[in-house]
């Protein structure tokens, strides 16, 4: 007798790894990722000193593998005696925090004014559109410099200024998908139905869309922490003595040629934080476009 079981469709969840996994880049990205978020929630058990407390008595102390280096300090010292790894384990918890703000921010309000933009009539659209374009058409680096320098030096402005640079790419992609979906059959028999228009926006449109925004905030999340660090070295974001990593780079740049550990171990933090990032955005667009998946 032939077997008449149909096989079991994997979950949301189990297709969702099974895609992702096959970017080998993509997992190993996750795997780093995921350490340096354990060693940011853990910096204050982990880290072996205060990363702000001074010691005058070991400044410029090379790491422990090179002469004149000790355990004491691992990584070295930076000019002021602070100890390098526990200010880049404490750097670390800064990144992430104004990574994760930065998409929530950019993201919320984004997809608020492109659901908006995809729904309203043609000429309020064209007006949030152009907008957008103007604020695209700025250098993203340099439209932040001039907010924060408005607004004034500190994290907090860093944050917000940022978050209203990285907005307009979420407008342009929720427009864009919502424009997709809304002349779909599923869309015009709710509208047949008599469903609201926040309804249909909220609930029967934006599910729809949430692939390539999901994209767009990991590799938001990694921009997000490459302006910060950028706005930190130019002195215009995270104001000394806070542990994040382009206020370090900006403290010891005059020293870049006698004492190398103070500006690789920074800068190596954030390269490998953004290429980790890069590398699961990749995934996470080979996982949830349709259009990748292999039938």
């Amino acid at each position: 007798m032939a077997d008449t079981t149909t096989p079991t469709r994997p979950s949301r969840l189990a297709e969702f790894w099974q895609y992702f996994s096959e970017n080998r880049g993509a997992v190993i990205g996750l795997y780093v990722f995921a350490f340096f978020v354990i060693l940011a929630l853990g910096a204050d058990f982990i880290a072996p000193h205060d990363p702000t407390v001074q010691n005058r008595s070991a400044t410029l102390q090379p790491p422990f593998w090179q002469e004149g280096g000790s355990l004491e300090y691992l990584l070295g010292t930076d000019p002021l005696g602070r100890d390098i790894l526990s200010r880049l384990l404490h750097g670390a918890r800064y990144s992430f925090f104004v990574g994760v703000v930065v998409v929530v921010i950019a993201s919320f309000g984004g997809i608020v004014i492109g659901l908006v933009a995809g729904f309203a009539p043609k000429w309020l659209d064209t007006i949030i559109m152009r907008i957008m374009d103007i604020v695209l058409s700025f250098p993203s680096l340099l439209l932040a410099l001039v907010l924060v320098a408005i607004l004034g030096p500190s994290l907090l402005n860093a944050m917000i200024a940022i978050a209203i640079v990285l907005q307009p790419h979420y407008v342009r992609l929720t427009r864009a998908a919502v424009m997709t979906e809304r002349s779909k059959d599923y869309v015009i028999a709710s509208k047949v139905a008599g469903a609201k228009l926040t309804r249909l926006m909220f609930k029967t449109v934006l599910p729809n869309c949430l692939a390539p925004i999901i994209v767009q905030a990991a590799l938001s999340f990694s921009n997000a922490i490459l302006d910060v660090a950028a706005l930190g070295f130019l002195g215009m974001g995270a104001q000394p003595p806070t542990p994040e990593w382009g206020t370090m780079l900006a403290e010891a740049r005059e020293f870049i040629l006698r004492a190398w550990w103070v500006v690789t171990f920074p800068g190596l933090a954030i390269l490998i934080t953004v290429l980790s990032i890069n590398l699961m955005g990749d995934g996470l667009r080979d996982a949830l476009d349709p259009k990748l998946k292999r039938s």
